[in-house]
């Protein structure tokens, strides 16, 4: 099954107004119809809890209504209609998008991607020993610079049954373990993208199912510091980061929002083929971040220590 990854998340919402506010900051574009694009264009959508055109609701609090999957092609989309359709309800939209519900309840649909190629700069380090990434009199801190998700990296889901939820993604789409967290849940690739992961599980009481957070990749950790101090700066609350995870190896720093979940801006992560051999280690505070930083006012030599008054 040639899936990519995340193409749309489907959000009913208690405050949109809140929520387009949140998205625009969090430097997302608006495409019109409370939809909020990442320069691929990958995106979330956002529409009032009653809106009657939106999937069901889970018996929980999330308000997550819908996971578009983005897949390679029309013949990808047509295997995986013929084979969730041998024991599931499949619906098709006009557009020849085809939807249903995992084997968790959760609502899910697929169709082939509407992301485009990106042809964008990498972040540029300069480092001792290797070639400069940035030349003579290019400056590396640029303050004003743009600090745009290029696309939608991964969802994490708060699930009552791990091993039914993995199987399913595993069994019947393809995915692959790329590393997993004993007892509490997998990472998840799925065959047309070497990403460390797209998904990842974390097993919870039935009351607490749904989406726990979800991430965009930026250019590089600059720029998701960047960003991330400029949502401190318009006063957003900062849940977990900055910091760097060690399975994934990507740059992290977690946002409260209005969308009833974290949401995430991610740098730098794995790259993963068939050879790997994934890792299984217990949860804990050390496994699942290399460093943790906490943000601060800024501070100048010659004042009180960083976070002293």
């Amino acid at each position: 099954m040639r899936i990519i990854g995340p193409d749309e998340l489907i959000f009913g919402v208690d405050n949109v107004e809140a929520c387009r506010a949140f998205l625009l900051d969090y430097g997302l574009e608006d495409t019109g119809n409370d939809r909020f694009a990442a320069l691929d264009n990958t995106a979330i959508t956002v529409r009032s809890k009653d809106d009657p055109g939106l999937p069901p609701p889970l018996p929980t609090a999330t308000m997550l209504r819908q996971t578009i999957w983005g897949v390679e092609d029309q013949a990808t989309l047509d295997a995986i209609e013929a084979e969730l359709s041998k024991d599931r309800e499949v619906a098709k939209t006009e557009d020849g998008m085809i939807m249903c519900k995992d084997d968790l309840n959760f609502e899910i649909a697929f169709r082939v991607s509407k992301r485009v190629e990106l042809n964008l700069p990498a972040e540029m380090i300069n480092s001792p020993g290797a070639r400069p990434g940035r030349g003579p009199n290019v400056v590396g801190a640029n303050e004003e610079a743009e600090a745009k998700p290029r696309t939608l990296s991964h969802i994490v889901f708060f699930t009552p049954d791990i091993e039914k939820m993995s199987k399913f993604y595993i069994e019947r789409l393809g995915f692959v373990i790329t590393d997993q967290f004993t007892n509490t849940g997998p990472f998840l690739r799925p065959q047309a993208n070497d990403d460390h992961h797209v998904l990842f599980m974390i097993q919870t009481p039935d009351y607490m199912q749904g989406l726990e957070h979800l991430a965009f990749h930026m250019q590089g950790p600059t720029e998701l510091m960047l960003a991330g101090s400029r949502m401190i700066k318009k006063g957003y609350e900062s849940f977990w980061g900055p910091g760097r995870h060690k399975f994934g190896s990507n740059w992290f720093w977690y946002f409260n929002s209005p969308l009833g979940t974290h949401v995430e801006y991610d740098a730098d992560m794995d790259k993963h083929d068939g050879d790997w051999t994934f890792r299984d280690v217990p949860m804990s505070k050390e496994a699942s971040q290399m460093f943790l930083f906490e943000n601060v006012e800024k501070w100048a030599p010659g004042g009180p220590p960083p976070g002293k008054s």
